[in-house]
C-alpha cells in the first residue's frame, strides 16, 4: 500500500519542522514547502521532500504534481506579515491540489494554524473563577494578531473540496526553543553581568505561561490527520496545550537554580525601573501574557496526550539544548533574533492594548 501524503506549508518554520518529523515518524510521505533554497537542508536532514516555492506564484505544482497528484493531508505552519494576502494565495494552491486529490478519489484535510492567543489572556493562577479558555470561549484577539484569528477561521468555509480544522498551539519549547530561547539569554546574560538575582518588571509572579514541548504540539496534528472519524474533526477549532501550566514564579525559580543566582528572583514595579531595554521588554512580552488553555477536546476526540516534561521542570535540559542550537547555527534562532526589534514594538504594543 503507497504511504499517505501530506504537504505543510511553511516546512521550515519553527513547528513546521517539527509537524514534518511527526508525520515522517508515522509513515508518510511528507513533501514541505519553503521559499528559501538555503532551507533545503534542514528538511533534507529530517527525512522530508523538499518543494522550493510560495503559494505567491504557482510554478512549481506541475513539478510537484509529477511527484504524487493525491494528498491526504496539507497542513500549514506559516507564519506571514500579510496575512490577507497570504490567506488568500494559500486557498488557491489548496484548492488547486484538492481539486487534483478528488479525481483520484480523495478528499484532503487541511489543518490551519493560528494560535491560542486568539482568545487574549485569561485571569493569574489562584485567582477566583479562574478558568482555561476552550474553543467556545469569544475571541479577544491582541490587535496585532486579529487578521490571523479573522482568516484562519475563513478556511473553515470552503467545503466543496476538502475538510478542514483550525489548530490553536500555545508557546511551545524545546531544541532551538523558538521565543522562549529569549527567556535563557536573558537569565544568561544577567549571570554574565554578575546580577545577584534575576528581576522582573511590571509581571505578576502567579501569570500563567502555558507552554507545551514542540514534538507535543506535532504529535497533535498527526493524531488529527489520522483520526478515522473525519466528521468529527472537520468544520473544528482544536486547541493544542500541554497538560498542566507552569506560572513566571516557578520558571524564574527554576532559572534561578540553574544559572547560580545567590538571590531569590525579585519583581518589581516600573517606577523602580523606569528604563526597560529590549530584553526587558521581551520578558514582559513572555511572561506577562498570562493564559491557561484547555484541550480537553483534542484529547476526548483524538486520545492524544502530550509526553514531556514541563518547561519549568526539566529547564536544565532544555537550556543545554537550545545552547547547542545556538552552537549549530539553527536558523530558526537567526529568525527570532532578527525579529525582536518588531516583537519589542509592535507586538507588545499591541499586546498592552488588548489586556
Amino acid at each position: 500500500m503507497a504511504p499517505k501524503s501530506v504537504l505543510v506549508l511553511g516546512a521550515n518554520g519553527y513547528i513546521g519542522v517539527a509537524v514534518c518529523r511527526a508525520f515522517v515518524a508515522a509513515g508518510w510521505q511528507v513533501y514541505g514547502m519553503l521559499r528559501r533554497a538555503e532551507s533545503v537542508p534542514t528538511l533534507v536532514s529530517q527525512e522530508v521532500i523538499p518543494i522550493l516555492g510560495s503559494p505567491s506564484n504557482l510554478d512549481f505544482v506541475d513539478g510537484l504534481l509529477k511527484r504524487t497528484a493525491t494528498f491526504e493531508a496539507i497542513v500549514d505552519c506559516s507564519n506571514p506579515t500579510e496575512y490577507e494576502k497570504y490567506f488568500n494565495e494559500s486557498l488557491a494552491l489548496i484548492r488547486l491540489l484538492s481539486e487534483k486529490s478528488n479525481a483520484n478519489g480523495v478528499r484532503p484535510l487541511v489543518l490551519w494554524t493560528s494560535g491560542c492567543k486568539d482568545y487574549g489572556t485569561t485571569d493569574v493562577d489562584g485567582a477566583i473563577g479562574l478558568s482555561p479558555h476552550t474553543e467556545s470561549s469569544p475571541l479577544n484577539t491582541p490587535s496585532i494578531l486579529i487578521p490571523r484569528a479573522q482568516f484562519s477561521l475563513k478556511i473553515l468555509e470552503h467545503t466543496d473540496l476538502f475538510d478542514a480544522a483550525v489548530l490553536r498551539p500555545t508557546n511551545v519549547f524545546g531544541y532551538s526553543s523558538s521565543m522562549y530561547g529569549i527567556i535563557f539569554d536573558f537569565a544568561a546574560s544577567a549571570a554574565a553581568d554578575g546580577a545577584q538575582s534575576l528581576a522582573l518588571v511590571d509581571v505578576n509572579p502567579k501569570t500563567i505561561i502555558h507552554a507545551m514541548h514542540i514534538d507535543d504540539c506535532a504529535n497533535a496534528y498527526v493524531a488529527l490527520a489520522e483520526h478515522p472519524d473525519r466528521d468529527s474533526v472537520s468544520g473544528q477549532c482544536f486547541n493544542i496545550s500541554g497538560r498542566e501550566y507552569d506560572t513566571v514564579e516557578g520558571v524564574m525559580n527554576a532559572l534561578t537554580k540553574e544559572y547560580n543566582f545567590p538571590n531569590p528572583p525579585r519583581f518589581v514595579s516600573g517606577s523602580e525601573a523606569p528604563d526597560l531595554g529590549p530584553k526587558d521588554k521581551m520578558m514582559q512580552l513572555l511572561f506577562g501574557f498570562s493564559q491557561w488553555v484547555g484541550s480537553d477536546k483534542l484529547r476526548k476526540v483524538t486520545g492524544f496526550e502530550d509526553k514531556r516534561i514541563i518547561f519549568s521542570q526539566n529547564l536544565g535540559v532544555y537550556r543545554r539544548s537550545y545552547e547547542a542550537a545556538v552552537q549549530s547555527g539553527d536558523e530558526d534562532i537567526a529568525r527570532i533574533q532578527g525579529r525582536q526589534n518588531y516583537f519589542v514594538t509592535a507586538v507588545i504594543d499591541g499586546f498592552k492594548n488588548n489586556k
